[in-house]
């Protein structure tokens, strides 16, 4: 597994990380156990949840699978959905940030977080007030570092310079959507990011599946898979078009196309880690190994001239 600087920190990261979205919905305490298991024996050591995952069970289930093992895992959680009726049950205030991490810090187990992230942007309490208290988290011992998710260029853009007025910690990383597929940020946010040394940890690397190769053109999607219910916008016949010529640029190489999912987003410095969603031990074993390919800058061309304007 290779290992990489979440963005300009010292934190080092495996290239894929294991998203934690499933656990408590789809996949129950037991299996959690197998996924994370097979997750750490395969090199991967980021975990990423949050306190809204699985109605809060996400973080409950990675907290027992994780006992004896706490040292080999980076455990990333989130804050800002909500989570009880009522005010202040959600956002990024102080008082809504200080009253979860403790929870979260219950529920995982730990008396620390590796990153905490914020989920969403909150226009309706000031960035300094959420930066601040993040700030004093990392000074209390609770939390090591913070990042966000889910921001838009400008928003991560206003926390960076406010976080460097005020001198105090920023966010060393963003999370957001991006795959072959779904390329919006790379117009500013990556950019952005590229500049000030902020990690990227893309989530969807594989677009709900559909990178995959499980989703054929002309047939219904498989039985219990995401896209079974809603396509999600995913089973266009352009995306069907990429797809089908990506498949035969990987046939070529001996490889498989999730294997191009991963190699795609890893060839970028600034992507720190793939955040890929596991719901079985062999699909989060098959996931590491995916990370081993390196494209040249001939196979990128080739790419991205498949691929075409985002």
């Amino acid at each position: 597994m290779e290992y990489r600087h979440l963005g300009h920190s010292g934190l080092q990261v495996s290239a894929v990380g294991l998203g934690a979205n499933n656990f408590g919905g789809r996949v129950d305490a037991r299996r959690t156990e197998s996924v994370i298991h097979a997750a750490l024996d395969a090199g991967v050591n980021l975990i990423d949840t949050s306190n809204s995952y699985g109605g809060g069970l996400s973080e409950e289930f990675i907290g027992r699978a994780l006992k004896g093992r706490r040292g080999q895992a980076v455990i990333a959680t989130k804050v800002s959905s909500r989570v009880a009726e009522g005010p202040n049950q959600s956002g990024n205030s102080r008082k809504h940030i200080m009253d979860q991490v403790d929870v979260s810090l219950r529920k995982l187990g730990t008396d620390y977080l590796d990153l905490y992230q914020i989920h969403w942007w909150d226009a309706n309490t000031p960035v300094e007030e959420t930066l601040r208290a993040l700030d004093d988290l990392i000074h209390a011992g609770k939390i090591r570092y913070a990042g966000c998710s889910n921001f838009a260029a400008w928003q991560v853009c206003e926390s960076h310079w406010t976080a460097r007025a005020l001198g105090i910690n920023g966010f060393v990383s963003v999370q957001p959507r991006y795959s072959m597929l779904y390329r919006q940020i790379e117009s500013e946010l990556l950019p952005f990011c590229e500049k000030y040394g902020v990690g990227v940890l893309p989530y969807y690397p594989l677009e709900n599946g559909f990178l995959t190769g499980k989703y054929r053109r002309g047939e219904a999607a498989p039985e219990g898979t995401r896209l079974a219910a809603s396509d999600r916008g995913a089973l266009t016949e352009r995306n069907f078009d990429i797809l089908e010529s990506l498949e035969a640029f990987c046939a070529d190489r001996g490889r498989a196309i999730l294997e191009l999912a991963f190699a795609w987003l890893l060839a970028n410095p600034m992507v720190s880690s793939v955040i890929a969603g596991a719901t079985r031990a062999e699909q989060v074993e098959a996931n590491a190994n995916a990370a081993g390919w390196m494209l040249s800058n001939d196979e990128m061309d080739e790419v991205n001239g498949i691929l075409g304007e985002p």
